[in-house]
């Protein structure tokens, strides 16, 4: 008999309903300038519309600074399947806020004990796409050297390779070494879990992703790749002595581990993800005559499969 998948892409339609309702939340917010209130209408939004599905669901990567879907909240009406959930209601606060592309709103789910939970701190990334063999690219390497990697795995000259970076001071190093190997890069102002996920779009032109980022959207990230087969590490980072003893107290027993993407993302995995604002793989959720339109990915590792939602939902003005 053949073993049928506990996450169906039934379900992954409900979870992506409730990034649409986060989206839609954002919409409103868009170009307002008030990120708190932005942020918090979208988490309002997701919890609304996850209460109402028939799954019991623990957050274990949440909103790291609201009110409410923090790490440990119980959500769904009960029943159904047992779920451990990462999520984001709005990934790119600032960018919403000032009408800049690439926010999203996004959810990953697997059963219970599929998520690895990693303190609210900093993490070194580095993804790729799928179609490599493992070990194409290493963590320990210096950017530039895994550009030239990835070139000659995929056969073209590393002027064809393009990397994304947040644009941020800790990453001029990483930048600087990037050019002198003759990468190009993609300098992106927030949302490092699109710049990820961007790995496995080749529409988007993203070969490589490689910096510091916060470690609970390095989970999400994880997670869709691991639905389409892309290859990511990662390794906490501490600016103190602070952060490591934070990490030691939510149960970090080797600080100084490097996680594989099946050590951050473990069994059957869906993702979805709605685009607030628009971006290389989303477009933007937008009002026209009292409707609110939104493009939405969603994801399985049972099938590989990326499904794409356009919806349009009558709202009130």
């Amino acid at each position: 008999m053949i073993k049928q998948p506990v996450l169906n892409a039934s379900l992954g339609y409900a979870m992506a309903s409730a990034t649409i309702s986060a989206a839609m939340a954002a919409e409103a917010m868009i170009g307002r300038g008030d990120e708190r209130e932005a942020e918090e209408a979208a988490a309002a939004a997701m919890r609304d519309a996850l209460n109402d599905i028939e799954i019991s669901g623990r957050v274990v990567v949440g909103e790291a600074d609201g009110q409410i879907l923090n790490v440990g909240e119980t959500v769904g009406r009960g029943g159904g399947p047992e779920l451990d959930i990462a999520l984001e209601a709005l990934e790119g606060t600032t960018l919403t806020a000032k009408a800049m592309p690439n926010a999203i709103a996004v959810i990953a789910a697997t059963p219970r004990g599929g998520l690895l939970q990693v303190p609210d701190l900093y993490m070194e990334k580095l993804a790729i796409g799928p179609g490599y063999e493992r070990g194409v690219v290493d963590l320990d390497a210096s950017a530039g050297e895994n550009a030239i990697r990835l070139a000659k795995a995929k056969g073209v000259d590393i002027r064809r390779i393009t990397a994304c970076v947040l644009d941020r001071p800790r990453h001029e190093k990483i930048i600087a070494d990037l050019r002198k190997a003759g990468a190009r890069i993609n300098l992106i102002s927030d949302g490092d879990v699109a710049g990820v996920i961007n790995t496995a779009m080749p529409e988007t032109g993203i070969d490589m992703y490689v910096g510091q980022g916060k470690a609970p959207e390095g989970v999400l990230a994880a997670a869709a790749l691991r639905c389409v087969g892309g290859q990511m590490q990662a390794r906490l980072v501490f600016r103190s002595d602070a952060e490591k003893y934070q990490a030691q107290r939510s149960g970090v027993k080797d600080p100084m581990r490097r996680y594989e993407l099946d050590d951050l993302v473990r069994g059957e995995t869906l993702f979805a993800a709605t685009g607030v604002t628009k971006g290389e793989m989303l477009d933007g959720a937008k009002r026209v005559n009292g409707h609110v339109h939104t493009h939405t990915m969603v994801m399985s590792s049972s099938d590989g499969v990326v499904r794409t939602i356009r919806s349009i939902t009558p709202v009130k003005r």
